[in-house]
């Protein structure tokens, strides 16, 4: 069940990281960066969990 809302990491750290950036008067292209920061965390992340599941089946 819990590896069902894992694509609901990234979208809501995304949305943190706008509200963030507009809260402190920065535009999404200047906070470009912290974006693709946030899609690599998430995507080592899926990888490593996909990586222990089949490691442990």
């Amino acid at each position: 069940m819990l590896m069902r809302l894992f694509f609901l990491l990234p979208v809501i750290m995304c949305l943190v990281w706008w509200w963030y950036l507009t809260k402190h008067g920065y535009s999404a292209k200047q906070g470009l960066t912290g974006f693709a920061y946030i899609l690599a965390f998430n995507l080592i992340i899926a990888g490593f969990f996909t990586l222990m599941i089949y490691i442990t089946q």
